[in-house]
């Protein structure tokens, strides 16, 4: 049998925003802001992101920053907003504010490490993403994590897809990619010749059908049983 990779985005798919975290860290800088104005702002600030990401003109740094910076205007916070975004993002590596599991996720890639799947992560990143994932309980169930910031290249280019097949010693079509950005993790995966799974608030089909979509653990865990089957 072939060898089977399945690797998770982390970012909007394993993990996501913390926005009670969020309040407490921006606090620390003398930016106050109550978690359910964050709530209240969050779609409008993604939003935001998304039409960013669709111009395809800024790096990861750069969506990072306007994300914050637009969540936290629209939810009113006092202070010195733009200081306490270049001081969030520099915490990043140490003190990462999207903390939050997804529900089911991590369960999932256990279940998948137990069938002998091999179960990594994949994720554009600022450096610090395995103490980040052993911090809150799930880099358990990865045998490699990989940070973009850590390997010097990042999704979509084909060599950080690369780099996951060389440490496996596997050829790209054994792999699915699971991840919420159809730049970066879809089209990445196709280019790299691997498959792919759209997950998350914005997937739906009719865009190639290569693609299989999911919104939830649930959805992940049946397109895998008919990728891997």
């Amino acid at each position: 049998m072939a060898t089977r990779i399945v690797t998770f985005d982390a970012g909007q798919t394993l993990i996501e925003l913390d926005l009670d975290f969020l309040a407490k860290r921006a606090a620390v800088r003398g930016v106050l802001v109550e978690p359910e104005a964050l709530r209240a702002a969050a779609p409008a600030a993604w939003r935001h992101y998304d039409a960013l990401v669709d111009a395809g003109a800024l790096d990861h740094t750069a969506l990072w920053r306007a994300l914050m910076a637009h969540l936290l205007a629209g939810a009113r916070a006092t202070g010195d907003v733009p200081a306490a975004v270049s001081w969030l993002y520099e915490q990043q590596p140490a003190v990462n504010v999207f903390r939050k599991p997804i529900a089911g996720m991590a369960e999932l890639a256990r279940e998948l490490a137990a069938q002998g799947v091999r179960v990594a992560v994949l994720s554009n990143s600022e450096g610090g993403l395995a103490e980040l994932l052993a911090d809150i309980g799930i880099a358990d169930a990865f045998e490699l994590i990989v940070d973009s910031a850590r390997v010097g290249v990042a999704k979509p280019d084909v060599r950080i897809f690369e780099h996951v097949t060389a440490r496996f010693g596997a050829a790209a079509a054994d792999c699915t990619h699971v991840g919420d950005s159809w730049s970066a993790d879809v089209a990445g995966a196709l280019g790299a010749g691997w498959r792919a799974i759209w997950f998350g608030r914005h997937a739906h089909a009719g865009v190639d059908p290569r693609v299989q979509i999911a919104h939830d653990a649930a959805g992940v865990r049946r397109a895998l049983a008919q990728r891997l089957a």
